[in-house]
């Protein structure tokens, strides 16, 4: 750890970064301001408009979009000013992202400070930063033809591969903070692989939820609407069943509930499997963590459903499955070979 410490703390530091860009990411999505602004300046977007000519011409270009034409058209100056602000964040903050993943590692590199397995992680999460900037541009750029919201596949792509850097980027910095692993049992590393699976297929259909505004109907629990059975509640809205899960509001609220009571399931097995066994401290804390973050996430969830998704639930509901990924990978890791 002590050869290491310059680059984890590179690394650390990038998985800060990470977080805080997803948490104004999610900030822009619930506010709706990610169509704000509608071209891509890799340089120059990172000023934003600094007078009244500059804005004018900003809000005029804005105008010319779905999103004013269909939604927005009672905006003033001063609303588009309140959108443009998020956006104009995320983008900033994914920018100097890149800059603080790129200039430390050329250093590094440079330095020879990083061994061989870790030059070739490095560079994963180099194209893995590249790619997320990438599927940014990709996403608005869906909301800019004929419709005044981006594509929820697009959005999707966008969190999860962020969610899954800063995994990557927690990875490789434990790589180095612990070079020696306490072999565990098949079973029990393998239930831990499988639960951080179904973590990745939650946050996908989160994403979905978040992009198809699904968290606005169903207001209810533990029942779809108020004393009616699930299959009653369940609205079809396309004539393939896969359809009604991946592009139906009610469809992917369902599926994003019932695979809560899956992970939350997983998340007590391996506590139950691990209860009593002679685990490293790192180990029991991995374990203490998803049980107690799993709970939180889970009632958080409950709360924005029935509350109708507020700012600052929605907000906090995505938090908590950035602190629930952090200990699931912690507790991946510990538990792997």
């Amino acid at each position: 750890m002590q050869t290491h410490k310059p680059i984890v703390y590179w690394l650390l530091t990038g998985c800060l970064l990470i977080f805080i860009m997803v948490l104004v990411g999610g900030i822009t999505r619930l506010t709706h301001s990610g169509l704000s602004i509608t071209n891509y300046k890799l340089i120059s977007g990172t000023i934003p408009p600094m007078n009244q000519q500059e804005w004018n011409e900003a809000f005029e270009l804005y105008k010319q979009y779905p999103e004013y034409q269909k939604l927005n058209t009672h905006f003033t100056l001063e609303d588009f000013k309140d959108i443009y602000f998020w956006e104009w964040l995320h983008r900033v903050i994914g920018r100097f992202i890149g800059i603080v993943f790129i200039v430390p590692f050329l250093f590094f590199l440079l330095t020879k400070k990083l061994s061989g397995a870790t030059l070739k992680k490095c560079l994963v999460l180099l194209f893995l930063g590249g790619f997320q900037g990438f599927l940014g541009w990709y996403m608005v750029k869906s909301g800019l033809v004929d419709r005044p919201d981006v594509s929820h596949y697009r959005l999707a792509a966008h969190l999860t591969t962020a969610f899954l850097t800063f995994a990557y980027s927690l990875w490789v910095a434990l790589d180095l903070i612990y070079p020696e692993r306490k072999q565990i049992s098949l079973g029990i590393r393998n239930l831990v692989r499988f639960t951080f699976f179904f973590l990745i297929l939650q946050i996908v259909w989160g994403a979905f939820v978040a992009g198809l505004d699904a968290g606005w109907i169903h207001n209810h629990w533990p029942m779809m609407n108020e004393g009616k059975l699930v299959h009653e509640t369940v609205y079809i809205e396309h004539d393939s069943l896969m359809k009604n899960f991946l592009e139906g509001k009610s469809g992917a609220q369902f599926v994003h509930r019932y695979l809560a009571y899956i992970v939350v399931g997983f998340c007590v097995a391996i506590w139950y499997r691990t209860k009593g066994r002679n685990l490293t401290l790192p180990q029991k804390y991995g374990v203490q963590s998803i049980l107690t973050i799993v709970a939180l996430q889970f009632i958080l969830g409950v709360f924005t459903l029935v509350y109708a998704v507020p700012l600052w639930l929605g907000v906090t509901h995505q938090i908590g499955a950035f602190f629930l990924l952090a200990a699931m990978t912690f507790t991946l890791h510990r538990f792997s070979k």
